[in-house]
C-alpha cells in the first residue's frame, strides 16, 4: 500500500502531435452521403510511390518491346552513342533530322552508369534505362493522383490510383523508350498543376503547367502540345478559381494574358539546349520539333506517315479496349455523365447556381475532362495510326474513367434515396461501395490477364537473344577451349563471370529476315556479334549501320544551315560520335528499299526466325529455315502465338489451364545455327 505521506513525481510523455488533416469536401466533386464519416482510404504520396514502383519496376524488367520504332530510332542511336555501332534509320540522317539527339542524350546517363558498373554485359544498361524511365513515370503518376485526391475528390483519387496501377496500357507505356512516353510523363506532371483552380494569384499553376507541357512537346513529341489546349483556354477566358466583377473584367483578363505570355516565353527557352544539341549532332541547324511537324503535316503527296501504313477509324477504340477494357467506356462517357449529373445530382459539384462573377464548376470540370476527347479525336482522324501515339493521354483516360465512376455512384445514391425515402439508410448501405469496387477490381483482373498474355505469348524475341548470350556463346567457347576449367567442387562464388570477349575472333553474324521488326536491339546482343538483315518479302526501307556504306553531300535549302557555329568539327563540342553527321546515300524518306543493307543468307552464322509448323508458309524469299535441318540447327526455340489462328478471347487474355491454351495455336520462335559455317569456325579455332 502506498505511503500517503510520500509525494511522487510522475513524468508524462507529451502526446505526439498529429499532422493536421486538410479540410474535406473542398474539391470540385463533393460527397453527399456521410460527409462527416471517416475519410476513404487513400495512400499518401510516399506510399503511392512505393506501391507504383513495385509494378513499374516489374514492367521495366519483363514488358515486351512492342514497337520497332522504339528499337531502331531510340535504342539503336543510344547504343551507338555508348558503343560506337548500331542501326541508323533515315529519321536520324542529317538530311531529315526528325529524331532528337537531345532526347536520346537524356537517357545516356543511366546507361553510362550501368556500363561503369558492369562493363561486360550491355543488358545491365538496357534495364537501367528502362528502370529510370519507370521511376519518372511513378513520380508523375503519384503526383497526379495526389492532386486529383486534393483538388477533385478523395474517392476519385482512389479510383484513379488503382486504375493507373493495374492497367495494361500503363504497363506498356511507363517504361517505353519513346518520345510519346516522355510526353506522357510531362503531360501527367503538367495536369498535376493544371487541376488546381486558375486564379490571377496562382502563378505557380500557370508557370509549372506551361513549362511541363512545353517540355513534353519540345523534348518529346510536338503534337502532344494539343493536350494543353483546354488549359490555355481556361487560362485566357475562364474565371475558374477567381471571382470577377463585370467592371474589372478587362483588367483581370489582361493580367491572365500577360501571365500566360510570360510563362510561354520562359517555356520557349527549352528550345535553346535542344536545338544546340541536335545541331551539334547533325552538323547543321536542326529544329527537330519543326521537322517532325513539317514531315507529318506538310510532307506532300509522295511522302509522309501514310507511307508506313493506314488503319480504319476504330483502330484506337479497339486498342484502348485491349489496354484499358471497361475503363475505355467509362472514359468516353465522362462528359455525357457530367451532363446527366447536372440535371439529376447538381449538388455533387458544390454550387447549385454560381454567382454572375463565378465560373460554373460544371464548366471547370468539363475543361478537365476535355483533353482526352481532344486527343482521341485528333488521332482517330489521322489515317496513319500506331498504339504509341495514344500514350500521352493514357493517364487522362484513367482520370476521365475515375470521374465517370464517381458520378455513376452519385446516381445510384440518388436513386436509392428516392426509392427508400431514407438518406440514413443510403448512408449505411454498401451497395455503392460494392458497385465502384466491382468496376475497379474487374478492370484490374482483365488488365492483369492481358499483361500475362503479352508476356507469355509475345516475349520470345527477348528470350531467344538472351539464350544466345547465356547458353550458345558460352557453349561455343567451352567447346573450343576458350573457357578455363575449374576443379570439381569449386564454390560458385569463386568462379568468375564468363568472359565473352574471345567470341570476337569467331567473327559471328546474327541475321534477321522476316522478323526484322521484332529485333530487340543491340543492347541485348553481345558486343562481339554483328547483326545484319537478310532479304525477305518486305520491300520497304530497313535501317543501315551507323558509319558504314556510301555517304552523300546535300545542298541545304538555306546556305546558312551549313555556315553556322554548329558546323565546327564534332570533337570541338565534345561530341564523340562524328558519324552522326554523315548522310548515308541509301537512306530516304520515301520508304524505298535499299538492297545494299542486306547480306546473303550464306554469311549468317545464326538466324532469328519464326515458324508455324502446323500451318507452314514459305516462299523463295522466306523459306522455312527451321525445316532445313541440313543447313540449320535449332539452338533454342520457344512458343510464339499465332494470333490469326487462335481463339479471339484466349489470344487477347491469358487464362490458366490446359483447356484454355488448347484454343490457341503457337509457332516456334527460334535461334538457328548454320551447321556448316559455325562448324568450320569451331574447327579453325580448335587448331
Amino acid at each position: 500500500m502506498a505511503n500517503p505521506n510520500v509525494q511522487h513525481i510522475r513524468l508524462r510523455r507529451e502526446p505526439t502531435p498529429q499532422p493536421k488533416q486538410p479540410p474535406r469536401h473542398t474539391g470540385i466533386l463533393q460527397d453527399q452521403l456521410r460527409r462527416a464519416a471517416r475519410r476513404p482510404w487513400n495512400p499518401s504520396f510516399s506510399l503511392a510511390v512505393r506501391i507504383l514502383l513495385l509494378i513499374r519496376f516489374t514492367g521495366a524488367m519483363y514488358s515486351n518491346i512492342d514497337d520497332c520504332d522504339e528499337v531502331f530510332n531510340f535504342w539503336e542511336p543510344l547504343h551507338f552513342l555508348e558503343h560506337g555501332y548500331g542501326f541508323q534509320t533515315w529519321e536520324v540522317s542529317p538530311e531529315y533530322a526528325i529524331r532528337s539527339w537531345a532526347y536520346i542524350v537524356l537517357h545516356a546517363f543511366p546507361a553510362k552508369v550501368a556500363t561503369l558498373i558492369s562493363r561486360d554485359d550491355k543488358r545491365v544498361a538496357f534495364f537501367a534505362v528502362r528502370i529510370s524511365l519507370a521511376v519518372v513515370s511513378v513520380l508523375a503518376e503519384a503526383k497526379f493522383y495526389r492532386t486529383v485526391y486534393e483538388k477533385i475528390n478523395e474517392r476519385v483519387g482512389r479510383y484513379l490510383f488503382f486504375m493507373l496501377l493495374f492497367s495494361a496500357g500503363m504497363w506498356n507505356a511507363s517504361a517505353a523508350f519513346l518520345p510519346s512516353s516522355f510526353a506522357m510523363y510531362m503531360t501527367t506532371f503538367a495536369f498535376s498543376y493544371a487541376l488546381e483552380p486558375a486564379t490571377v494569384h496562382n502563378n505557380r499553376r500557370t508557370l509549372a503547367a506551361t513549362l511541363l507541357f512545353a517540355t513534353g512537346a519540345i523534348v518529346g513529341w510536338p503534337f502532344a502540345l494539343a493536350l494543353s489546349v483546354p488549359f490555355v483556354f481556361e487560362e485566357l477566358f475562364v474565371i475558374s478559381g477567381d471571382r470577377v466583377a463585370p467592371e474589372i473584367w478587362g483588367s483581370w483578363m489582361l493580367k491572365r494574358w500577360k501571365r500566360l505570355f510570360t510563362a510561354g516565353l520562359a517555356a520557349a527557352l527549352i528550345f535553346i539546349p535542344v536545338i544546340a544539341i541536335d545541331s551539334i549532332a547533325y552538323g547543321n541547324l536542326a529544329v527537330v520539333p519543326w521537322n517532325i511537324v513539317k514531315y507529318n503535316i506538310f510532307g506532300g503527296a509522295e511522302r509522309g506517315p501514310d507511307l508506313y501504313g493506314t488503319s480504319p477509324w476504330n483502330f484506337y477504340l479497339l486498342n484502348l479496349v485491349l489496354n484499358f477494357n471497361v475503363l475505355t467506356v467509362f472514359a468516353l462517357l465522362s462528359l455525357p455523365a457530367l451532363a446527366v449529373t447536372y440535371f439529376v445530382d447538381r449538388k455533387r459539384l458544390g454550387l447549385v447556381k454560381p454567382a454572375p462573377d463565378q465560373s460554373s464548376p460544371f464548366t471547370v470540370l468539363a475543361l478537365r475532362l476535355a483533353p482526352f476527347y481532344l486527343w482521341f479525336g485528333i488521332l482517330t482522324s489521322q489515317a496513319h495510326k500506331e498504339e504509341r501515339f495514344m500514350f500521352p493521354a493514357y493517364p487522362l483516360l484513367c482520370f476521365n474513367a475515375a470521374v465517370t465512376l464517381y458520378l455513376a455512384r452519385g446516381w445510384l445514391e440518388i436513386a436509392f434515396i428516392r426509392v427508400t425515402k431514407s438518406p440514413y439508410r443510403a448512408s449505411q448501405s454498401t451497395i455503392f461501395r460494392t458497385f465502384t469496387s466491382s468496376v475497379v477490381v474487374t478492370s484490374a483482373f482483365i488488365s492483369i490477364s492481358r499483361i500475362l498474355a503479352l508476356t507469355f505469348y509475345y516475349h520470345s524475341p527477348m528470350s531467344v537473344v538472351h539464350a544466345l548470350q547465356v547458353d550458345e556463346l558460352p557453349r561455343l567457347l567451352n567447346d573450343t577451349g576458350f573457357l578455363p576449367v575449374f576443379p570439381p567442387g569449386t564454390p560458385e562464388e569463386d568462379i568468375p563471370r564468363i568472359d565473352l570477349s574471345p567470341i570476337k575472333d569467331f567473327n559471328l553474324t546474327l541475321c534477321v529476315s522476316k522478323e526484322w521488326y521484332r529485333f530487340p536491339g543491340h543492347f541485348l546482343v553481345p558486343t562481339e556479334v554483328r547483326v545484319d538483315f537478310v532479304k525477305s518479302e518486305f520491300d520497304g526501307l530497313l535501317p543501315g549501320h551507323f558509319g558504314e556504306g556510301e555517304t552523300k553531300a546535300v545542298k541545304w535549302e538555306n546556305e546558312i544551315l551549313n555556315k553556322g557555329w554548329w558546323n565546327k568539327p564534332a570533337q570541338w563540342y565534345g561530341w564523340v560520335r562524328p558519324e552522326t553527321r554523315n548522310i548515308p546515300a541509301g537512306l530516304n524518306d520515301l520508304n524505298r528499299e535499299q538492297s545494299s543493307f542486306y547480306v546473303p543468307i550464306q554469311q549468317c552464322d545464326y538466324l532469328l526466325d519464326l515458324d508455324f509448323p502446323n500451318h507452314p508458309q514459305s516462299s523463295s524469299l522466306e523459306p522455312r529455315y527451321t525445316a532445313d535441318t541440313k543447313t540449320w540447327e535449332r539452338v533454342f526455340c520457344t512458343h510464339f502465338l499465332d494470333a490469326s489462328r487462335s481463339n479471339i478471347l484466349t489470344r487477347t487474355l491469358w487464362f490458366p489451364g490446359q483447356a484454355w491454351q488448347e484454343l490457341n495455336e503457337f509457332g516456334d520462335y527460334c535461334l538457328l545455327k548454320n551447321r556448316g559455317l559455325v562448324g568450320q569456325k569451331e574447327a579453325r579455332m580448335r587448331k
